[in-house]
């Protein structure tokens, strides 16, 4: 057996000659053919070309080797290469330009690609990853469409954020990472970057009332991340998984996926009500600073009432902060991490609705006992996280720039808010309640006729404003009919456009 590597030289060289190529070409392409003995050479390397040309591996436009190279790596006579090549010009897989070399056809890229495995031999998924249910999703608007005014939940705006400060914690991050290990590249901390995870330690414990070390953060790959791992090392298949209900619809994909059986516990003005929490329950998730979607605050009362029923239980608590840090009306809420005497709460936050979610950064402050176990689920799922990132934004809050960030966002967000009550409890009252709401960066209002959501996002829809029904969010029968409205994302002008064309739009639904 003999196998060979041939290098192709692509566009740039091509260019030399003045023959231009699209973009998208390499510079050089391996082709790895493989002879089986002394016998047919023509016809083995013929039939490996040919394939991929027709497979697609040799793309349109990409320059071969000449016959002499191709023969001399193959260990074969030139005539061999030459017959080859004269072969695949005859049948129009190849063609040449004088004086520049052999190149790969372009009329095979309108043919489509490799047939598809038969049903029988395809590799096949594991129960949920086959079809993910449409509940356990979020809402998202139609690929391809562009609305002048989306009132997507989530998002955040990217033009706010300092990025002239955040390009100078990079570069000092970059000094810093050419400096580590004493110029010997070698694995990480799974928990994270030291800076890091004392920033976050020092801004818990001053925004949060989140008393904690730097040794008991984890960093993690957003706040998804955090759950899948905390779920990991608590959870076994079978085992219950409380969620809220309505509430986050990814959350319960990641606990189904890993085999739990999910109780929707239903959530009243006060929040989760604990009462009807399942007793066998091993894990409860709650978004107590800003239930979602619907946006109240847990009262202190069901969070002791809560604390008391997991320290009954034994039951871990996942506390899930994510956009706890936008707080508009009354004072701060205690955290369930802070009146926990127990060890029995996990506090998971994110920065992807302060900062943006393109860093893919997240964190769990876990229980004193599940602090190891977390570092080796962290471990075996991604060794660490990205050193650079971690570096750059523990620079960028331990040097202020995070907390004056969080200043400026505070107030857009707290106008934007402003402008959309003012509208939803003003000419669109008649038809809008805003649900209360006193933090976060969306709210969502009731509507007060029995219409069907789908018909109200519809009609927005074809008016360019995008709304989002809160039925998705329901595992169950609905118990609400309403909108999510988020503002993260859209300025003051574009709320007060969208919610002028939502105001000539209503009085049309009610004929």
């Amino acid at each position: 057996m003999n196998r060979a590597t041939s290098s192709v030289p692509g566009a740039k060289r091509c260019a030399r000659n003045g023959h231009r190529f699209p973009n998208h070409i390499a510079t050089t392409l391996d082709i790895h053919i493989t002879l089986h003995g002394r016998r047919d050479l023509t016809g083995q390397i013929y039939g490996q070309l040919r394939a991929g040309i027709i497979e697609g591996r040799l793309a349109a436009n990409l320059r071969l080797p000449s016959t002499r190279e191709l023969a001399a790596q193959l260990g074969v006579s030139r005539k061999t290469t030459l017959e080859v090549f004269d072969r695949l010009i005859a049948e129009g897989f190849l063609r040449t330009r004088a004086g520049d070399g052999t190149f790969v056809a372009d009329g095979l890229a309108r043919l489509p690609g490799a047939r598809p495995e038969p049903a029988s031999a395809r590799a096949r998924a594991a129960g949920i990853w086959r079809k993910m249910p449409e509940r356990m999703v979020m809402p998202m608007p139609p690929a391809g469409i562009t609305l002048d005014c989306d009132f997507k939940g989530g998002v955040t705006d990217k033009t706010l954020f300092p990025f002239d400060a955040w390009r100078r914690c990079v570069n000092q991050a970059l000094r810093t990472q050419a400096r580590a290990g004493g110029g010997v590249a070698s694995y990480r901390d799974p928990a994270g970057e030291q800076e890091l995870r004392l920033g976050i330690a020092r801004y818990l414990g001053f925004s949060r009332a989140v008393a904690c070390n730097w040794q008991d953060v984890v960093v993690t790959q957003g706040a998804q991340q955090a759950l899948d791992l905390l779920a990991r090392v608590v959870i076994q298949p079978g085992d219950i998984v409380a969620v809220e209900e309505p509430g986050y619809p990814p959350a319960r994909a990641l606990f189904s996926a890993l085999g739990a059986r999910i109780a929707h516990v239903p959530v009243d003005g006060e929040g989760m009500v604990v009462g009807k929490l399942p007793r066998n329950a091993r894990l409860v998730y709650v978004t107590p600073s800003h239930q979602f979607p619907l946006g109240m605050p847990m009262s202190l009362d069901r969070r002791v009432e809560l604390l008391e029923w997991a320290g009954k239980r034994g039951a871990v608590i996942v506390e899930d902060d994510y956009d706890g840090e936008f707080r508009f009306e009354g004072r701060p809420v205690e955290s369930l991490k802070s009146l926990d005497r127990a060890g029995l709460v996990a506090y998971v936050g994110t920065f992807s609705k302060t900062l943006f979610p393109d860093l893919r950064i997240g964190y769990v402050v876990p229980p004193a006992t599940l602090r190891e176990p977390l570092w080796n689920a962290k471990r075996i799922a991604d060794c660490h996280s990205c050193m650079l990132t971690q570096t750059a934004l523990g620079a960028f809050m331990l040097d202020g720039e995070y907390a004056k960030h969080l200043r400026r966002m505070h107030k857009t967000y707290a106008e934007r808010r402003a402008t959309l009550l003012d509208r939803l409890t003003g000419d669109l009252a008649p038809w809008f309640e805003p649900l209360p709401a006193m933090a976060g960066i969306h709210l969502v209002a009731r509507l007060r006729k029995r219409w069907r959501e789908e018909r109200v996002v519809a009609a927005a829809r074809e008016a360019s404003v995008g709304l989002y029904g809160i039925r998705p969010f329901y595992a169950g029968d609905a118990v609400e009919q309403g909108m999510l409205f988020g503002y993260g994302g859209t300025s003051a002008q574009t709320i007060e456009r969208g919610m002028t064309r939502l105001a000539a739009l209503m009085p049309q639904l009610s004929r």
